[in-house]
């Protein structure tokens, strides 16, 4: 993976997508009222060059819909619009997202024509029970494959999971999160689902069909998603969409929807890390904790729940935090 550096992005809700799963709807989610034009590209780079520094060089990624779904003509006038800007060493490179059924290798190789460095694919599952009560209308299989064909034709290659889909279990997304590890992609995405009105889902659960994926079963799962794939070597490059005044407004109904569900859950790989540290001899004692610099407010946990859970879980007198040159989610005991 390239280091990380600023997004410019040009939404490109359902454009190709030949499925309409059960837990989508991309306006919702982009707030994007109509796909992208090849003078929308032009104008978000315009736009994302000014804000940046001159010698900034950001990516151009194209989100939201299935990218190479989408009639090839139509997929070289976007990137055609931004070619130039790679050409001229403007933007460092492009990416996009699609589905696993959606590339081949007369594709990828059109892709690599303009630049295209890194493909994310929206797998979401490796559970065929889980994609078809998802209605995904791709397998497992073809999800293995995809990452495959990308990765050796030169590609970085993103791989995107969902948590708390329908007929998902934990077990189920561990299992999705350990092949994904046996298919090595230079990151990954995790997405706990979000029940966002207009969509099947929002009327499964609104009939009791469907079982809410709740933000602490999020927090909770992802925190030891994040530990396997960091034992692996991937980084997990997000969790949770991205917050937008719509899903805050309303958009998102239920589920696991949280502004800041990324910063939760690296409070709760903390909370493991400290709780294993604390035993019932520490019941009334004052104890503290070496954790690395900057990461103070994720070792305390947001609205100080980590000390709230350490405090009722083994009667501590207090917890304090100080900071040291340690790797990250490095946590020691100190002397108080």
């Amino acid at each position: 993976m390239t280091p990380r550096r600023s997004i410019i992005p040009v939404f490109v809700p359902h454009l190709g997508c030949p499925h309409m799963c059960v837990f989508c709807n991309q306006r919702r989610v982009t707030g994007a009222p109509r796909p992208a034009r090849p003078e929308d590209v032009t104008r978000a780079l315009e736009d994302g060059l000014a804000r940046l520094m001159p010698d900034a060089k950001p990516t151009l990624a194209f989100y939201g819909g299935s990218f190479t779904a989408i009639p090839v003509p139509e997929q070289e006038a976007l990137l055609a619009a931004a070619k130039p800007y790679l050409d001229a060493g403007r933007i460092a490179d492009i990416r996009l997202s699609t589905r696993p059924d959606a590339v081949d290798e007369n594709i990828l190789s059109m892709l690599q024509k303009y630049g295209v460095r890194t493909v994310e694919l929206g797998v979401q599952s490796m559970d065929e029970e889980v994609l078809r009560l998802s209605e995904r209308g791709h397998t497992a299989h073809e999800a293995e494959r995809a990452a495959k064909t990308v990765k050796s034709a030169g590609f970085e290659v993103i791989l995107q999971m969902m948590t708390g889909l329908p007929g998902d279990t934990r077990e189920k997304s561990l299992a999705t999160a350990r092949s994904f590890i046996g298919l090595s992609p230079d990151g990954v995405r995790i997405y706990p689902t979000v029940i966002l009105r207009d969509t099947p889902l929002y009327e499964l659960w609104r009939a009791g069909s469907y079982r809410e994926h709740t933000v602490e079963d999020a927090v909770d799962l992802c925190a030891e998603l994040c530990d396997l794939f960091d034992g692996a070597g991937i980084p997990v490059i997000r969790v949770g969409l991205n917050p937008t005044d719509d899903l805050s407004g309303g958009d998102a109904a239920g589920g696991a929807y949280h502004p800041a569900l990324g910063e939760l859950v690296l409070g709760r790989r903390y909370l493991t890390r400290e709780r294993a540290l604390l035993t019932e001899a520490d019941r009334g004692r004052a104890v503290a904790f070496a954790v690395p610099f900057g990461r103070v407010s994720a070792a305390v946990g947001q609205k100080r729940a980590n000390i709230r859970a350490l405090t009722a879980e083994f009667g501590v007198k207090c917890v304090k935090f100080r900071e040291r040159d340690l790797p990250n989610l490095t946590v020691m005991r100190i002397i108080a």
